[in-house]
């Protein structure tokens, strides 16, 4: 049954939109893919991606007006986690940014593949692999 189920999105509630969509989308280099208002419910939905929603999983960025306060993380989300070729070279763009960056690029500790730890501006946890 499961042969015909596909991963669409991940969704994350944002703070400030245009912040978060450009941090995705400047820093981490994707794209948006589409946005829309919806009065009724008073929220926007943004969503990028690195490719075509048909082709790739994509983030939902929920934005709901009128919230002036953030969002607690919970404990039970983890992170969102990213391939990227020269990650010494990735981390060293982003903190130049200003991007937090509580894990500094190195291998983990059992193994040799190469990871860091970001921040989004909402505080949210992404992690970073080194694909050659």
């Amino acid at each position: 049954m499961t042969e015909h189920f596909k991963m669409l999105h991940t969704m994350i509630r944002v703070k400030d939109l245009d912040k978060s969509i450009a941090f995705y989308c400047n820093f981490l280099k994707m794209k948006l893919l589409r946005k829309k208002d919806y009065p009724e419910g008073k929220f926007t939905l943004a969503f990028v991606g690195y490719g075509d929603e048909e082709n790739n999983t994509v983030v939902e960025l929920t934005y709901n007006w009128d919230r002036e306060e953030g969002y607690d993380l919970g404990n039970g989300f983890g992170h969102l986690a990213l391939g990227v070729p020269d990650i010494y070279k990735t981390c060293e763009e982003l903190e130049s940014a200003g991007i937090e960056i509580p894990r500094p690029p190195g291998p983990m500790k059992h193994g040799k593949t190469v990871i860091a730890f970001i921040k989004d501006p909402d505080g949210y946890m992404i992690e970073l692999i080194e694909k050659k």
